[in-house]
Protein backbone atom coordinates (compact mmCIF):
# COMPACT_ATOMS: atom_id res chain seq x y z
CA UNK A 1 0.00 0.00 0.00
CA UNK A 2 1.39 3.46 -0.87
CA UNK A 3 2.38 5.72 2.00
CA UNK A 4 0.24 8.81 2.71
CA UNK A 5 2.96 10.94 1.13
CA UNK A 6 3.05 8.85 -2.05
CA UNK A 7 -0.73 8.78 -2.32
CA UNK A 8 -0.92 12.54 -1.79
CA UNK A 9 1.61 13.26 -4.53
CA UNK A 10 -0.21 10.94 -6.93
CA UNK A 11 -3.62 12.52 -6.24
CA UNK A 12 -2.35 16.09 -6.54
CA UNK A 13 -0.67 15.22 -9.84
CA UNK A 14 -3.91 13.68 -11.11
CA UNK A 15 -5.80 16.85 -10.21
CA UNK A 16 -3.25 19.07 -11.94
CA UNK A 17 -1.68 20.74 -8.89
CA UNK A 18 1.80 22.08 -9.63
CA UNK A 19 4.29 20.17 -7.47
CA UNK A 20 6.21 23.38 -6.84
CA UNK A 21 3.28 24.61 -4.74
CA UNK A 22 3.67 21.88 -2.11
CA UNK A 23 7.15 20.37 -2.45
CA UNK A 24 9.72 22.83 -1.13
CA UNK A 25 7.92 25.39 1.00
CA UNK A 26 8.12 26.47 4.61
CA UNK A 27 4.81 25.04 5.91
CA UNK A 28 4.96 21.33 6.73
CA UNK A 29 1.71 19.41 6.37
CA UNK A 30 1.32 16.16 8.33
CA UNK A 31 -1.11 13.32 7.78
CA UNK A 32 -2.91 12.34 11.00
CA UNK A 33 -2.85 8.74 9.74
CA UNK A 34 0.78 8.28 10.76
CA UNK A 35 2.16 11.77 11.44
CA UNK A 36 4.28 11.75 8.29
CA UNK A 37 4.99 14.88 6.25
CA UNK A 38 2.85 14.87 3.11
CA UNK A 39 3.62 18.37 1.84
CA UNK A 40 5.69 21.50 2.28
CA UNK A 41 3.72 24.49 1.10
CA UNK A 42 4.92 27.88 0.05
CA UNK A 43 3.17 30.35 2.31
CA UNK A 44 2.37 33.96 1.55
CA UNK A 45 3.13 37.27 3.23
CA UNK A 46 0.73 40.03 4.33
CA UNK A 47 1.88 41.99 1.28
CA UNK A 48 0.92 39.06 -0.93
CA UNK A 49 -2.54 39.00 0.62
CA UNK A 50 -2.99 42.71 -0.06
CA UNK A 51 -2.29 42.00 -3.73
CA UNK A 52 -4.76 39.11 -3.71
CA UNK A 53 -7.43 41.43 -2.31
CA UNK A 54 -6.76 43.96 -5.07
CA UNK A 55 -6.99 41.20 -7.67
CA UNK A 56 -10.24 39.98 -6.16
CA UNK A 57 -11.68 43.49 -6.33
CA UNK A 58 -10.97 43.62 -10.05
CA UNK A 59 -12.52 40.20 -10.56
CA UNK A 60 -15.64 41.25 -8.65
CA UNK A 61 -16.13 44.41 -10.69
CA UNK A 62 -16.24 42.30 -13.84
CA UNK A 63 -18.14 39.30 -12.46
CA UNK A 64 -20.99 41.31 -10.90
CA UNK A 65 -22.19 42.32 -14.38
CA UNK A 66 -22.44 38.72 -15.61
CA UNK A 67 -26.09 37.57 -15.47
CA UNK A 68 -26.75 35.30 -12.51
CA UNK A 69 -27.84 32.28 -14.62
CA UNK A 70 -24.52 32.48 -16.46
CA UNK A 71 -22.71 32.61 -13.13
CA UNK A 72 -24.64 29.48 -12.26
CA UNK A 73 -23.22 27.78 -15.33
CA UNK A 74 -19.71 28.11 -13.90
CA UNK A 75 -20.83 26.42 -10.70
CA UNK A 76 -22.53 23.69 -12.74
CA UNK A 77 -19.19 23.00 -14.41
CA UNK A 78 -17.49 22.94 -11.00
CA UNK A 79 -19.98 20.30 -9.93
CA UNK A 80 -19.06 18.23 -12.99
CA UNK A 81 -15.36 18.44 -12.14
CA UNK A 82 -16.09 17.37 -8.56
CA UNK A 83 -18.14 14.42 -9.77
CA UNK A 84 -15.32 13.31 -12.05
CA UNK A 85 -12.72 13.51 -9.27
CA UNK A 86 -14.83 12.56 -6.26
CA UNK A 87 -12.81 9.43 -5.48
CA UNK A 88 -9.46 11.21 -5.64
CA UNK A 89 -10.49 14.27 -3.67
CA UNK A 90 -12.34 12.15 -1.10
CA UNK A 91 -9.23 10.06 -0.54
CA UNK A 92 -7.14 13.21 -0.14
CA UNK A 93 -9.58 14.47 2.52
CA UNK A 94 -9.07 11.19 4.39
CA UNK A 95 -5.31 11.42 4.15
CA UNK A 96 -5.05 15.04 5.24
CA UNK A 97 -7.93 15.34 7.75
CA UNK A 98 -8.04 11.74 9.03
CA UNK A 99 -11.68 11.03 8.16
CA UNK A 100 -12.66 7.51 7.25
CA UNK A 101 -12.91 7.11 3.51
CA UNK A 102 -16.71 7.06 3.34
CA UNK A 103 -16.79 10.36 5.23
CA UNK A 104 -14.14 11.82 2.93
CA UNK A 105 -16.25 10.84 -0.07
CA UNK A 106 -19.33 12.14 1.70
CA UNK A 107 -17.70 15.52 2.14
CA UNK A 108 -17.05 15.77 -1.59
CA UNK A 109 -20.65 14.76 -2.19
CA UNK A 110 -21.68 17.76 -0.06
CA UNK A 111 -19.65 19.93 -2.44
CA UNK A 112 -21.47 18.42 -5.42
CA UNK A 113 -24.83 18.89 -3.74
CA UNK A 114 -24.25 22.58 -2.97
CA UNK A 115 -23.20 23.15 -6.58
CA UNK A 116 -26.51 21.63 -7.72
CA UNK A 117 -28.37 23.81 -5.23
CA UNK A 118 -26.54 26.96 -6.33
CA UNK A 119 -27.20 26.34 -10.03
CA UNK A 120 -30.94 26.35 -9.37
CA UNK A 121 -30.55 29.34 -7.09
CA UNK A 122 -28.93 31.34 -9.90
CA UNK A 123 -32.42 31.75 -11.40
CA UNK A 124 -34.11 32.45 -8.05
CA UNK A 125 -32.38 35.48 -6.53
CA UNK A 126 -35.77 36.99 -5.92
CA UNK A 127 -36.70 40.39 -4.51
CA UNK A 128 -40.13 41.64 -3.50
CA UNK A 129 -42.68 44.02 -4.94
CA UNK A 130 -44.02 46.09 -2.04
CA UNK A 131 -47.27 48.04 -1.87
CA UNK A 132 -46.58 51.77 -1.80
CA UNK A 133 -48.75 54.22 0.12
CA UNK A 134 -48.22 56.80 -2.64
CA UNK A 135 -50.43 56.73 -5.76
CA UNK A 136 -48.61 56.07 -9.00
CA UNK A 137 -45.59 54.57 -7.26
CA UNK A 138 -44.09 51.12 -7.27
CA UNK A 139 -41.77 49.99 -4.48
CA UNK A 140 -39.53 46.93 -4.67
CA UNK A 141 -36.38 45.41 -3.24
CA UNK A 142 -33.48 44.20 -5.33
CA UNK A 143 -30.43 42.16 -4.41
CA UNK A 144 -26.92 42.93 -5.67
CA UNK A 145 -23.50 41.30 -5.33
CA UNK A 146 -21.72 42.28 -2.15
CA UNK A 147 -18.05 42.32 -3.22
CA UNK A 148 -15.11 40.20 -2.08
CA UNK A 149 -15.97 37.39 0.34
CA UNK A 150 -13.28 36.12 2.71
CA UNK A 151 -13.75 32.44 3.63
CA UNK A 152 -11.79 31.04 6.58
CA UNK A 153 -12.22 27.28 7.06
CA UNK A 154 -11.28 24.70 9.70
CA UNK A 155 -9.49 21.36 9.35
CA UNK A 156 -12.44 19.10 10.10
CA UNK A 157 -14.38 19.95 6.91
CA UNK A 158 -11.46 21.11 4.80
CA UNK A 159 -13.33 21.45 1.49
CA UNK A 160 -17.10 21.27 2.04
CA UNK A 161 -17.32 24.52 4.01
CA UNK A 162 -15.43 26.34 1.24
CA UNK A 163 -17.90 24.94 -1.29
CA UNK A 164 -20.93 25.89 0.84
CA UNK A 165 -19.74 29.48 0.84
CA UNK A 166 -18.17 29.74 -2.59
CA UNK A 167 -20.96 28.17 -4.64
CA UNK A 168 -23.43 30.68 -3.21
CA UNK A 169 -21.03 33.61 -3.21
CA UNK A 170 -20.02 33.12 -6.86
CA UNK A 171 -23.61 32.68 -8.04
CA UNK A 172 -24.45 35.85 -6.12
CA UNK A 173 -21.79 37.69 -8.14
CA UNK A 174 -18.87 37.89 -5.71
CA UNK A 175 -15.18 37.05 -5.79
CA UNK A 176 -13.75 34.78 -3.07
CA UNK A 177 -10.55 34.70 -1.03
CA UNK A 178 -10.15 31.38 0.77
CA UNK A 179 -7.87 30.86 3.75
CA UNK A 180 -7.87 27.14 4.60
CA UNK A 181 -6.60 25.75 7.89
CA UNK A 182 -2.83 25.44 8.07
CA UNK A 183 -3.48 21.77 8.96
CA UNK A 184 -5.31 20.97 5.71
CA UNK A 185 -4.08 23.18 2.86
CA UNK A 186 -3.43 20.40 0.34
CA UNK A 187 -7.13 19.70 -0.12
CA UNK A 188 -7.49 23.44 -0.77
CA UNK A 189 -4.87 23.30 -3.52
CA UNK A 190 -6.77 20.37 -5.04
CA UNK A 191 -10.12 22.18 -4.87
CA UNK A 192 -8.60 25.29 -6.40
CA UNK A 193 -7.25 23.20 -9.27
CA UNK A 194 -10.74 21.83 -9.94
CA UNK A 195 -12.23 25.32 -9.76
CA UNK A 196 -9.69 26.52 -12.32
CA UNK A 197 -10.60 23.61 -14.59
CA UNK A 198 -14.21 24.75 -14.45
CA UNK A 199 -13.17 28.35 -15.18
CA UNK A 200 -11.25 27.26 -18.26
CA UNK A 201 -14.24 25.33 -19.55
CA UNK A 202 -16.55 28.26 -18.80
CA UNK A 203 -14.29 30.60 -20.75
CA UNK A 204 -15.84 33.93 -19.68
CA UNK A 205 -14.86 34.31 -16.04
CA UNK A 206 -12.35 36.95 -14.92
CA UNK A 207 -9.00 35.94 -13.50
CA UNK A 208 -8.71 35.75 -9.70
CA UNK A 209 -12.36 34.87 -9.08
CA UNK A 210 -11.31 32.42 -6.35
CA UNK A 211 -7.87 32.69 -4.76
CA UNK A 212 -6.07 30.90 -1.94
CA UNK A 213 -4.50 32.57 1.09
CA UNK A 214 -1.90 30.12 2.42
CA UNK A 215 -0.25 30.71 5.77
CA UNK A 216 -0.81 31.37 9.44
CA UNK A 217 -3.33 33.44 11.36
CA UNK A 218 -1.50 36.66 10.51
CA UNK A 219 -2.78 36.32 6.95
CA UNK A 220 -6.28 35.72 8.21
CA UNK A 221 -6.01 38.96 10.16
CA UNK A 222 -5.26 40.83 6.93
CA UNK A 223 -8.54 39.54 5.49
CA UNK A 224 -10.46 40.27 8.67
CA UNK A 225 -9.19 43.85 8.89
CA UNK A 226 -9.53 44.79 5.21
CA UNK A 227 -12.40 47.15 4.32
CA UNK A 228 -12.14 45.76 0.77
CA UNK A 229 -13.53 42.44 2.09
CA UNK A 230 -17.11 43.29 3.11
CA UNK A 231 -17.97 39.78 4.33
CA UNK A 232 -15.87 37.38 6.39
CA UNK A 233 -17.29 33.86 6.67
CA UNK A 234 -15.28 32.12 9.38
CA UNK A 235 -15.65 28.57 10.64
CA UNK A 236 -13.76 27.47 13.74
CA UNK A 237 -13.64 27.74 17.50
CA UNK A 238 -15.57 30.14 19.69
CA UNK A 239 -12.22 31.64 20.68
CA UNK A 240 -11.53 32.46 17.05
CA UNK A 241 -15.00 33.94 16.65
CA UNK A 242 -14.50 36.22 19.65
CA UNK A 243 -11.53 37.73 17.82
CA UNK A 244 -12.95 37.84 14.31
CA UNK A 245 -16.41 39.21 15.10
CA UNK A 246 -15.39 42.43 16.90
CA UNK A 247 -12.62 43.20 14.42
CA UNK A 248 -14.97 42.93 11.45
CA UNK A 249 -17.64 44.92 13.29
CA UNK A 250 -15.15 47.66 14.11
CA UNK A 251 -14.86 48.43 10.40
CA UNK A 252 -18.63 47.94 9.91
CA UNK A 253 -18.10 44.80 7.86
CA UNK A 254 -20.27 41.69 7.97
CA UNK A 255 -19.32 38.40 9.55
CA UNK A 256 -20.85 34.97 9.10
CA UNK A 257 -19.63 32.91 12.05
CA UNK A 258 -19.91 29.14 12.41
CA UNK A 259 -18.33 28.35 15.77
CA UNK A 260 -18.52 25.80 18.57
CA UNK A 261 -21.17 23.21 19.26
CA UNK A 262 -21.94 21.33 22.50
CA UNK A 263 -24.71 19.24 21.08
CA UNK A 264 -27.07 17.09 23.12
CA UNK A 265 -29.35 14.14 22.48
CA UNK A 266 -32.34 13.63 24.77
CA UNK A 267 -33.55 10.03 25.09
CA UNK A 268 -37.06 9.70 26.53
CA UNK A 269 -38.80 6.67 28.09
CA UNK A 270 -40.75 6.05 24.88
CA UNK A 271 -37.69 6.15 22.60
CA UNK A 272 -36.87 3.39 20.14
CA UNK A 273 -33.55 2.41 21.75
CA UNK A 274 -32.30 0.53 18.69
CA UNK A 275 -32.70 3.71 16.66
CA UNK A 276 -31.23 5.87 19.41
CA UNK A 277 -28.20 3.63 19.80
CA UNK A 278 -27.24 3.94 16.14
CA UNK A 279 -27.90 7.67 16.01
CA UNK A 280 -25.88 8.39 19.14
CA UNK A 281 -22.95 6.13 18.23
CA UNK A 282 -22.34 7.78 14.86
CA UNK A 283 -22.93 11.33 16.05
CA UNK A 284 -20.68 10.90 19.09
CA UNK A 285 -17.84 8.74 17.74
CA UNK A 286 -17.88 9.48 13.99
CA UNK A 287 -15.06 11.66 12.63
CA UNK A 288 -13.32 10.90 15.96
CA UNK A 289 -15.59 13.47 17.58
CA UNK A 290 -14.24 16.25 15.39
CA UNK A 291 -17.46 17.62 13.91
CA UNK A 292 -19.05 20.82 15.13
CA UNK A 293 -22.28 18.79 15.23
CA UNK A 294 -20.77 15.88 17.20
CA UNK A 295 -22.98 14.68 20.05
CA UNK A 296 -21.15 15.66 23.23
CA UNK A 297 -23.94 15.29 25.79
CA UNK A 298 -26.44 12.46 26.26
CA UNK A 299 -29.43 13.42 28.42
CA UNK A 300 -31.25 10.18 29.15
CA UNK A 301 -34.30 9.42 31.28
CA UNK A 302 -33.49 7.54 34.47
CA UNK A 303 -35.82 4.67 33.54
CA UNK A 304 -33.86 3.76 30.40
CA UNK A 305 -30.40 5.01 31.37
CA UNK A 306 -28.96 1.68 32.64
CA UNK A 307 -30.06 -0.28 29.57
CA UNK A 308 -29.00 2.33 27.03
CA UNK A 309 -25.59 3.02 28.57
CA UNK A 310 -24.81 -0.69 28.83
CA UNK A 311 -25.63 -1.14 25.15
CA UNK A 312 -23.69 1.98 24.20
CA UNK A 313 -20.58 0.80 26.06
CA UNK A 314 -20.82 -2.57 24.31
CA UNK A 315 -21.06 -0.84 20.94
CA UNK A 316 -18.12 1.44 21.75
CA UNK A 317 -16.03 -1.59 22.68
CA UNK A 318 -16.52 -3.00 19.18
CA UNK A 319 -15.81 0.15 17.16
CA UNK A 320 -13.01 -0.54 14.64
CA UNK A 321 -10.30 2.10 15.21
CA UNK A 322 -7.45 2.57 12.77
CA UNK A 323 -6.32 3.98 9.45
CA UNK A 324 -9.18 5.85 7.83
CA UNK A 325 -8.20 4.34 4.50
CA UNK A 326 -8.64 0.76 5.73
CA UNK A 327 -11.88 -0.99 4.88
CA UNK A 328 -14.14 -1.37 7.90
CA UNK A 329 -12.60 1.39 10.01
CA UNK A 330 -15.21 3.54 11.73
CA UNK A 331 -13.00 5.76 13.92
CA UNK A 332 -9.89 7.38 12.49
CA UNK A 333 -7.28 9.49 14.26
CA UNK A 334 -7.44 12.83 16.00
CA UNK A 335 -5.89 15.56 13.90
CA UNK A 336 -2.76 15.96 16.08
CA UNK A 337 -1.21 15.73 19.53
CA UNK A 338 -2.72 19.02 20.67
CA UNK A 339 -6.19 17.53 20.19
CA UNK A 340 -5.20 14.41 22.10
CA UNK A 341 -3.79 16.46 24.97
CA UNK A 342 -6.97 18.56 25.13
CA UNK A 343 -9.05 15.38 25.33
CA UNK A 344 -6.96 14.01 28.18
CA UNK A 345 -7.21 17.28 30.12
CA UNK A 346 -10.99 17.21 29.83
CA UNK A 347 -11.18 13.60 30.99
CA UNK A 348 -8.97 14.40 33.98
CA UNK A 349 -11.18 17.37 34.85
CA UNK A 350 -14.32 15.25 34.50
CA UNK A 351 -12.92 12.65 36.90
CA UNK A 352 -12.17 15.40 39.40
CA UNK A 353 -15.82 16.48 39.16
CA UNK A 354 -17.07 12.99 39.94
CA UNK A 355 -17.30 11.56 36.45
CA UNK A 356 -16.88 7.86 35.71
CA UNK A 357 -14.84 7.45 32.53
CA UNK A 358 -15.16 4.54 30.11
CA UNK A 359 -12.59 4.56 27.28
CA UNK A 360 -10.66 7.63 26.20
CA UNK A 361 -7.23 6.02 26.10
CA UNK A 362 -4.73 6.20 23.25
CA UNK A 363 -4.58 3.12 21.02
CA UNK A 364 -2.38 1.88 18.16
CA UNK A 365 0.58 3.90 19.47
CA UNK A 366 3.07 1.14 18.65
CA UNK A 367 1.88 0.79 15.06
CA UNK A 368 1.59 4.55 14.49
CA UNK A 369 3.77 6.40 17.02
CA UNK A 370 3.36 9.68 15.17
CA UNK A 371 -0.43 9.52 15.14
CA UNK A 372 -3.09 9.93 17.83
CA UNK A 373 -5.79 7.29 17.75
CA UNK A 374 -8.10 7.14 20.75
CA UNK A 375 -10.93 5.00 21.99
CA UNK A 376 -14.07 7.16 22.15
CA UNK A 377 -15.00 7.94 25.74
CA UNK A 378 -18.29 7.71 27.64
CA UNK A 379 -18.30 9.75 30.86
CA UNK A 380 -21.16 9.37 33.32
CA UNK A 381 -21.47 12.67 35.15
CA UNK A 382 -23.31 13.53 38.38
CA UNK A 383 -24.27 16.95 37.00
CA UNK A 384 -23.69 19.34 34.10
CA UNK A 385 -20.41 20.78 35.32
CA UNK A 386 -18.12 23.42 33.82
CA UNK A 387 -16.20 20.67 32.05
CA UNK A 388 -19.39 19.37 30.42
CA UNK A 389 -20.41 22.88 29.38
CA UNK A 390 -17.05 23.38 27.61
CA UNK A 391 -16.67 21.95 24.10
CA UNK A 392 -13.71 19.61 23.69
CA UNK A 393 -13.13 18.74 20.04
CA UNK A 394 -12.70 15.01 20.63
CA UNK A 395 -14.87 11.88 21.05
CA UNK A 396 -16.11 12.46 24.61
CA UNK A 397 -19.77 11.74 25.35
CA UNK A 398 -20.96 13.05 28.72
CA UNK A 399 -23.99 11.21 30.12
CA UNK A 400 -26.55 13.05 32.26
CA UNK A 401 -29.77 11.68 33.74
CA UNK A 402 -33.16 13.38 34.04
CA UNK A 403 -36.56 12.59 35.57
CA UNK A 404 -38.91 15.20 34.09
CA UNK A 405 -39.09 16.49 30.53
CA UNK A 406 -38.68 20.04 31.78
CA UNK A 407 -35.37 19.02 33.36
CA UNK A 408 -34.20 17.54 30.06
CA UNK A 409 -34.95 20.73 28.11
CA UNK A 410 -33.26 22.84 30.79
CA UNK A 411 -30.11 20.70 30.63
CA UNK A 412 -30.13 20.77 26.84
CA UNK A 413 -30.21 24.58 26.77
CA UNK A 414 -27.90 25.25 29.73
CA UNK A 415 -24.67 25.52 27.72
CA UNK A 416 -23.09 28.53 25.99
CA UNK A 417 -23.31 26.93 22.53
CA UNK A 418 -26.44 26.45 20.42
CA UNK A 419 -25.69 24.54 17.23
CA UNK A 420 -27.38 21.13 16.99
CA UNK A 421 -29.73 19.08 19.13
CA UNK A 422 -31.86 15.96 18.91
CA UNK A 423 -34.52 14.00 20.74
CA UNK A 424 -35.43 10.34 20.49
CA UNK A 425 -39.09 9.86 21.38
CA UNK A 426 -42.29 8.33 20.06
CA UNK A 427 -44.40 10.77 22.08
CA UNK A 428 -45.79 13.39 19.68
CA UNK A 429 -46.22 15.97 22.42
CA UNK A 430 -42.60 15.65 23.53
CA UNK A 431 -41.37 15.93 19.95
CA UNK A 432 -43.45 19.01 19.25
CA UNK A 433 -42.47 20.71 22.50
CA UNK A 434 -38.80 20.05 21.73
CA UNK A 435 -39.23 21.81 18.36
CA UNK A 436 -41.25 24.67 19.79
CA UNK A 437 -40.13 28.10 21.00
CA UNK A 438 -39.91 26.74 24.54
CA UNK A 439 -37.90 23.70 23.45
CA UNK A 440 -34.40 23.43 22.00
CA UNK A 441 -32.63 26.79 21.61
CA UNK A 442 -30.34 25.50 18.84
CA UNK A 443 -30.18 26.35 15.16
CA UNK A 444 -30.71 22.65 14.36
CA UNK A 445 -33.29 20.54 16.20
CA UNK A 446 -33.93 16.94 15.11
CA UNK A 447 -36.39 14.22 16.05
CA UNK A 448 -35.34 10.56 15.95
CA UNK A 449 -32.07 11.24 14.15
CA UNK A 450 -28.73 12.30 15.62
CA UNK A 451 -27.13 15.72 15.78
CA UNK A 452 -24.77 15.15 12.83
CA UNK A 453 -25.42 14.86 9.12
CA UNK A 454 -27.10 18.10 8.05
CA UNK A 455 -28.24 18.32 4.42
CA UNK A 456 -27.41 21.28 2.19
CA UNK A 457 -31.07 22.10 1.54
CA UNK A 458 -31.45 23.55 5.04
CA UNK A 459 -29.55 26.56 6.35
CA UNK A 460 -26.73 25.38 8.61
CA UNK A 461 -25.73 27.22 11.77
CA UNK A 462 -26.55 27.94 15.39
CA UNK A 463 -27.22 30.45 18.13
CA UNK A 464 -25.44 31.88 21.17
CA UNK A 465 -21.68 31.21 21.08
CA UNK A 466 -22.11 29.24 17.86
CA UNK A 467 -22.15 32.65 16.20
CA UNK A 468 -25.58 33.04 14.61
CA UNK A 469 -24.41 32.53 11.02
CA UNK A 470 -26.20 30.43 8.41
CA UNK A 471 -24.56 28.68 5.47
CA UNK A 472 -25.80 26.42 2.69
CA UNK A 473 -29.49 26.10 1.88
CA UNK A 474 -32.72 28.00 2.54
CA UNK A 475 -32.19 31.76 2.11
CA UNK A 476 -28.53 31.75 3.21
CA UNK A 477 -27.68 33.34 -0.17
CA UNK A 478 -28.81 36.68 1.23
CA UNK A 479 -25.68 36.84 3.41
CA UNK A 480 -23.59 37.20 0.25
CA UNK A 481 -25.62 40.04 -1.26
CA UNK A 482 -26.71 43.57 -0.42
CA UNK A 483 -30.33 44.63 -0.47
CA UNK A 484 -31.61 47.83 -2.07
CA UNK A 485 -35.12 49.25 -1.69
CA UNK A 486 -36.26 51.01 -4.87
CA UNK A 487 -39.22 53.30 -5.49
CA UNK A 488 -40.35 54.20 -8.99
CA UNK A 489 -42.73 57.12 -9.54
CA UNK A 490 -44.66 56.60 -12.78
CA UNK A 491 -47.16 59.41 -12.12
CA UNK A 492 -46.97 63.12 -12.86
CA UNK A 493 -47.28 64.03 -9.19
CA UNK A 494 -44.78 63.96 -6.33
CA UNK A 495 -46.62 62.94 -3.17
CA UNK A 496 -44.36 62.50 -0.13
CA UNK A 497 -44.49 59.58 2.22
CA UNK A 498 -46.36 59.81 5.55
CA UNK A 499 -48.51 62.60 4.08
CA UNK A 500 -45.76 65.21 4.46
CA UNK A 501 -46.40 68.47 2.54
CA UNK A 502 -43.49 70.53 1.23
CA UNK A 503 -44.73 72.91 -1.48
CA UNK A 504 -42.17 74.98 -3.39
Amino acid sequence: MPTPSESTASILAQLGVDRALYADGDLQVHSPIDGSVIGRLRTQSPEDVARLIANAQQAFQSWRDVPAPQRGELIRLLGEELRAEKAALGQLVSIEAGKILTEGLGEVQEMIDICDFAVGLSRQLYGLTIASERPGHRMMETWHPLGVVGVITAFNFPVAVWAWNTALAVVAGNAVLWKPSEKTPLTALASQALFERAVRRFGKAPAHLNQLVLGDRQLGEVLVDSPQVPLISATGSTRMGREVGPRVAQRFGRSLLELGGNNAVIVTPSADLDLALRGIAFAAAGTAGQRCTTTRRLIVHSSVQPQLIARLKAAYGKLPIGSPLAEGTLVGPLIDQASFDAMQRSLTAARAEGGQVFGGERVNAEQAPGAYYVRPAIVEMPAQTDTVRHETFAPILYVLTYDTFEQAIALQNDVPQGLSSAIFTTDLREAEQFLSASGSDCGIANVNIGTSGAEIGGAFGGEKETGGGRESGSDAWKAYMRRATNTVNYSRELPLAQGVRFDV
